[in-house]
């Protein structure tokens, strides 16, 4: 005899099927479809771990133990296909994430989207002098109100030439080349709930790039905390908000923690974390991280004190 099988549902997520979320200026993030939820995690778990997950009743109990001890493979029971709509530069980094299933509007085939990513005069993030890939502060509004002019007549530009060579008959593919980043392009982005944890861990941190940011927020709070909440609960508690202590750090700790200052000072000289440039002090990228870590413990490093 064949049982009949009930495929999982989500009613809340079911709720906001094609339901459109903008992001930044005029991008968006929209849910297709999706399989599996919460009790999928933990149907696959039971089958592949047997008697051995009989000690853990509930469900909620068993997701944050597979969660908090890297067991992958029954996150991967859950599957999320989004459309999106985002700048081209944003894509770029997007797409670096490879363990998704992608299909992309062409601008081969078709007429590049009318849309490209402006940024409004207070919105100009000026180069961060100690993060080379990143940002720090804002330019005031005068400078960026010339900046964003000149962002709109270039778009404006680039707009036009594109628009002229297609008149005139230049193939598609060819016509396309000096669209800038700022384009928006759309594609159906299609990835498992483990290969998402981990693409939502790197892009909502905060030392991701603010436009990315802003996508992964979306998806995450809009989306994922619906679809799977109690494995969503579960990635905040233990891999989005914990903290991760090095060998080195542990042993910086320990020696802070035992009130050895003296020590902890003479460890950070050995270890090059603290050197002295004429009178000015160099903190190396580990200490000014091991730093921040011990302030959310409302402890202050040894070269602080």
């Amino acid at each position: 005899m064949t049982n009949q099988l009930i495929r999982p549902s989500c009613p809340e997520l079911d709720a906001i099927l094609g339901q459109t979320f903008p992001v930044l200026d005029d991008g968006f993030v929209r849910v297709v479809d999706y399989m599996g939820t919460d009790s999928s995690i933990v149907q696959a778990a039971r089958v592949s771990y047997g008697d051995g997950t009989k000690k853990v009743s509930e469900d909620r109990a068993l997701i944050r133990y597979l969660l908090r001890n890297y067991h992958t493979t029954p996150f991967e029971m859950c599957v999320l296909k989004l459309h999106v709509r985002v700048p081209m530069d944003t894509w770029r980094q997007w797409i670096r994430h490879r363990t998704a299933s992608v299909n992309e509007y062409s601008t081969r085939y078709s007429i590049a989207i009318d849309g490209s990513q402006m940024t409004n005069p207070d919105q100009w993030r000026q180069q961060a002098q100690d993060n080379k890939q990143g940002s720090a502060g804002y330019f005031d509004e005068t400078v960026g109100g010339e900046l964003s002019a000149a962002e709109q007549d270039l778009h404006r530009l680039a707009k036009d030439v594109y628009n002229n060579r297609l008149d005139v008959g230049v193939a598609r593919e060819q016509a396309r080349k000096d669209l800038p980043l700022s384009t928006y392009t759309e594609a159906f982005w299609q990835m498992d709930l483990h290969n998402l944890l981990h693409f939502l861990a790197l892009r909502m941190d905060a030392h991701a790039q603010l436009e990315i940011r802003r996508y992964a927020e979306t998806i995450g709070e809009e989306i994922v905390s619906r679809w799977v909440p109690q494995a969503w609960e579960a990635f905040k508690d233990y891999r989005f908000n914990r903290m991760t202590l090095s060998q080195q750090d542990q042993e910086l700790l320990a020696l802070l923690v035992s009130g050895k200052d003296q020590a902890a000072d003479d460890w950070c000289k050995e270890q090059k974390w603290v050197r002295m440039k004429g009178a000015k002090q160099i903190l190396s990228r580990e200490a000014l991280e091991f730093a921040d870590k011990i302030a959310k413990l409302g402890m202050i490093p040894p070269w602080e004190r």
